[in-house]
């Protein structure tokens, strides 16, 4: 099977997610008026897609590892494409937010099922290398979705931006007429249904997997935290036009692409450990200049996050190498959990950004400072049961 294809193929898939997102974010302060309703139910389509993706990785994930890969990655992209159309075509913003939670669970399945497929398809030399290749890749989403996004509802309106995302769901299945089966039959889980998602639990049970897996997804509330109010922020805070805010996001997203490429140059001669330390003292950092200087200007707000935004990316790949190189089988559960339990606190950022304080600046702020000191927390249970020997510890590979 030709490898450039499945990298470009996983690459897609993970960006399905950022585009789904992004895309149609500066039509958001828009939308309150378009449907008559509050920011906080609108804000519902951000949360709703994101929380519902996080139920879709973590069945999907379980079952491929017993069916296979390729009939549900074609089942997921088909749900995918076919609720963004029912997005474009939604009359109240109950039915979209319904259609976004159907579109979000065939996104799970494609996140999920293209992540375990690497380590179906490459060795663990090679394995880092792809996870940064397929990372930087998928943060060209989030780079040009927004000035898309602007453009398309500009000239369009937002029900288009559903409607481009309908487009790629139809040429994301048909590309797939072209993969062939990366699980070979004897590898799959020959139990029951049932015991496909006991998986779960038997890859949960390992404190060395679940505690570090929660400390590196502890930045993801945060991050996900920008993306639900940046478009305030930039739009209602600072009275920027969609334009001129669709360029400080591409800005922010475009400077994500810069952690993959560290992580593959400093994981030559930096431990996982090393990097973890820095991503956490990074990320309280930013947070402390965001509640002292962020609110300033739009360029201050810009550069206070970016530091956060570089960190983070490294260690999306530097965590899901650490975690499915340390699981040896129930790869599809592994990578289940691994999206899972980010989406999940990603969701909770979304929730928590907005409500945390009336400036949105100081609320992303506090949210940087206190889920980078849960992180810590959980990071010193980590290093101290390395220490200790405690059993599954060992098998962090840190």
């Amino acid at each position: 099977m030709n490898k450039r294809f499945i990298i470009v193929l996983i690459a897609f898939m993970n960006m399905i997610v950022p585009l789904s997102l992004d895309m149609y974010l500066p039509a958001v302060p828009h939308m309150t008026a378009a449907f008559n309703t509050t920011e906080s139910t609108v804000n519902l389509t951000l949360v709703g897609f994101f929380f519902f993706m996080a139920i879709g990785t973590l069945i999907f994930g379980p079952l491929s590892d017993k069916y296979g890969r390729r009939g549900l990655l074609v089942a997921g992209t088909l749900v995918y494409t076919i609720f963004s159309a029912a997005c474009a075509l939604a009359t109240s913003i109950w039915l979209l937010i319904i259609a976004r939670v159907l579109q979000a669970l065939g996104a799970g399945c494609m996140v999920a099922i293209s992540t375990a497929m690497i380590k179906d398809c490459f060795d663990r030399r090679t394995r880092n290398t792809i996870l940064a290749v397929v990372q930087a890749m998928a943060v060209i989403a989030p780079m040009l979705a927004p000035i898309v996004g602007a453009f398309i509802v500009t000239h369009a309106g937002w029900r288009a931006t559903f409607a481009v995302l309908a487009v790629l769901g139809v040429g994301c299945t048909i590309s797939l007429v072209f993969l062939k089966e990366t699980l070979a039959a004897e590898e799959r889980y020959t139990g029951s249904l049932a015991g496909s998602l006991g998986l779960l639990i038997d890859v949960g049970r390992n404190p060395g997997f679940t505690v570090f897996l929660c400390s590196a997804a502890m930045l993801a509330a945060p991050y996900m935290g920008y993306v639900a109010v940046c478009s305030y922020v930039y739009i209602d805070f600072f009275g920027l036009s969609e334009t001129s805010y669709s360029y400080y996001f591409a800005i922010n997203s475009a400077c994500a692409i810069l952690g993959p490429i560290l992580y593959v140059r400093l994981s030559r001669r930096l431990t996982p450990r090393f990097m973890m330390n820095l991503c956490i003292v990074v990320a309280a950092a930013c947070g402390v200049l965001l509640l002292v200087f962020g609110s300033l200007l739009p360029l201050a707000f810009l550069l206070c996050f970016l530091p956060f935004t570089i960190i983070e990316s490294l260690l999306r790949p530097m965590s899901t190498a650490v975690l499915l190189n340390q699981q040896e089988k129930d790869t599809g559960s592994a990578s289940s959990l691994n999206n899972f339990v980010n989406t999940v606190l990603g969701s909770f950022g979304m929730v928590l950004a907005p409500i945390l304080s009336s400036n949105y600046v100081h609320g992303l702020g506090i949210l940087l400072v206190v889920f980078a000191l849960i992180a810590c927390a959980l990071w010193i249970v980590v290093i101290r049961g390395l220490r200790s020997g405690l059993k599954g510890m060992d098998s962090v590979g840190l």
